[in-house]
């Protein structure tokens, strides 16, 4: 998916040093500025490009870099911290290849998702209402990730 917004903008190094911190917290790296500074320049390179798959794809960077940030209040909203990578990876497939890529992005990242993740998703209700084509990618992968 991050390839969508290098293809985009191959000199912009953004979303994929946001990619980077992730992966690199998600190893037990630290959660402090820097984390939070990539974050942010990803965010900003999505604002920047006027390619939507590009755009989403650098919101899927952003995203998985501030996961890092989720609050342990029980509120809603907090799925996106969660789920929301994955949601805009969806939603960046599909703006450039259809709902059929969608589908198997969402896929893959219920199939990714580990009993930890799910643990963790357990403790906050239902993603929120609203959200546009994003919020029901991401509607839908929390209703597929739950437990019935």
């Amino acid at each position: 998916m991050i390839d969508l917004y290098e293809t985009a903008h191959p000199a912009d190094t953004r979303p994929r040093d946001a990619i980077d911190a992730a992966r690199a917290f998600a190893d037990g790296g630290r959660r402090g500025k820097a984390l939070r500074d990539v974050a942010w320049a990803a965010l900003r390179a999505a604002g920047e490009t006027d390619t939507p798959a590009a755009e989403h794809a650098a919101r899927a960077a952003m995203a998985a870099a501030s996961a890092a940030y989720l609050h342990p209040l029980a509120n809603a909203t907090q799925v996106r911290h969660i789920l929301g990578a994955a949601a805009h990876a969806a939603r960046s497939s599909e703006l450039a290849a259809g709902e059929e890529a969608a589908a198997a992005q969402l896929d893959e990242a219920r199939r990714a998702a580990t009993p930890v993740v799910v643990a963790v998703l357990e403790r906050y209700p239902a993603a929120p209402p609203g959200g546009g084509r994003v919020g029901e990618l991401l509607r839908e992968l929390d209703a597929a990730l739950r437990p019935r």
